[in-house]
């Protein structure tokens, strides 16, 4: 009897110190047995370039057009500039304008083989029943519903930060009878969701820069949690947006940067 209660005792020791093991932050292991490490996943997200709609100055969200010369000049450029950068993943919207930046970066960058996913999670902002309508038609009815004049008077007042993005965006919906338009925590989540799956994705194979082609208003959604930096302000046609992942957080280590764009341009 005495000997069957020493067994007992040894066997429950046994799996306190499995347990102990388990909880004390050892970690996952590769192959070999050695514990793994995270590694930093850098995400490169840069806005599309310049396209026929946004030359003639009217709504593009999920509507699309393809990009004007110097859309695809302004693609280049960065690529030029990101020389020297490897990626080891490339994402973009499912949008032809957002396709066509990312095949011009990587052509003028060294990886035009690498892989494109596309995602619609990537997407503009959906602006209803005004998609191909003009700027001035859309902007010109939610600053009225705001109480401003017209469309320069209400992005004087978002430069000044006395109206947001997200509240025009509510207006918006207000005014769009087809029930397709979007506000901007939607479009916030549904960025965010796929910017965390990419993260995580890159994470798991290693870490590593991961390229991103998106869309100005949903890329401001997008780090608009993430930072208390950004304030609604426009983004440029190929401006970069850093965004480095670990320990499962992001963090925003610049927006709206041309200076990539710069490198590309110059003849040094």
């Amino acid at each position: 009897m005495k000997k069957q209660i020493g067994k007992i005792g040894i066997l429950c020791m046994a799996v306190l110190l499995i347990l102990a093991g388990c909880g004390s932050g050892q970690g996952a292991k590769d192959a070999n047995g050695s514990k793994k490490t995270e590694q930093d996943v850098v995400i490169y997200v840069t806005r599309h370039g310049k396209t026929m709609l946004n030359q003639e100055k009217r709504v593009q969200g999920f509507a699309d057009s393809p990009l004007v010369d110097s859309g695809t000049e302004v693609a280049k450029q960065l690529g030029k500039g990101l020389k020297g950068t490897h990626f080891d993943a490339v994402y973009s919207s499912d949008s032809g304008r957002a396709r066509e930046t990312a095949d011009a970066i990587l052509e003028t960058q060294g990886q035009k083989h690498l892989k494109l996913h596309e995602s619609k999670k990537l997407r503009e902002v959906c602006f209803g029943k005004y998609e191909g309508d003009l700027d001035a038609n859309m902007w010109g009815d939610i600053a009225k519903q705001l109480g401003y004049p017209d469309q320069p008077t209400l992005m004087k007042a978002i430069s000044a930060q006395r109206v947001t993005i997200e509240q025009s965006l509510e207006k918006l919906q207000k005014l769009d009878d087809t029930g397709m338009a979007e506000t901007y925590p939607a479009v916030r989540n549904r960025m965010q969701q796929e910017l965390t799956k990419v993260a995580k994705k890159q994470a798991d194979q290693g870490g590593g820069n991961v390229l991103l082609v998106s869309h100005g208003m949903a890329i401001g959604a997008l780090i608009s949690n993430l930072t208390d930096d950004y304030h609604g302000e426009p983004f440029e046609n190929a401006s970069v947006t850093k965004i480095r992942y670990k320990h499962g957080k992001f963090h925003v280590e610049s927006i709206n940067d041309m200076s990539y764009v710069e490198k590309g341009t110059s003849k040094d």
